[in-house]
């Protein structure tokens, strides 16, 4: 892997790790890590071990495909479906609505 490679998959992490409202410290603290290590992987500036990606993927719920490539894999595809799966009818009309407009407005159809 190579530092455009370690850069992207450190803004994922971070994107990730900020959208379930989880400070550096909180998921270093979840992950068994130091915020360092957080810190490093986020701005692109380390490998990471395994055991490491391991962990992160854990914590953030991504698949490892996901969370090293940028692609979405069937796991991906399996967790997401578990998460719509907890949405009320309103709440699932309101993200059908919503994809439905952003498939509209990306000019991909139905």
């Amino acid at each position: 892997m190579d530092e455009k490679n370690f850069a992207e998959m450190g803004k994922r992490i971070l994107k990730a790790r900020t959208q379930l409202k989880l400070s550096q410290e909180e998921f270093a603290e979840r992950t068994n890590t130091s915020k360092q290590t957080v810190s490093a992987v986020e701005n692109g500036k380390n490998e990471m071990l395994a055991h490491n990606i391991i962990k992160f993927s854990d914590v953030l719920g991504l698949s490892t495909d996901y969370m090293l490539k940028g692609l979405p894999s069937d796991s991906d595809l399996v967790l997401l479906d578990k998460k719509i799966q907890k949405l009320n009818k309103e709440q699932y009309g309101f993200l059908l609505a919503t994809i439905n407009n952003f498939l509209d407005l990306c000019g991909i159809p139905d």
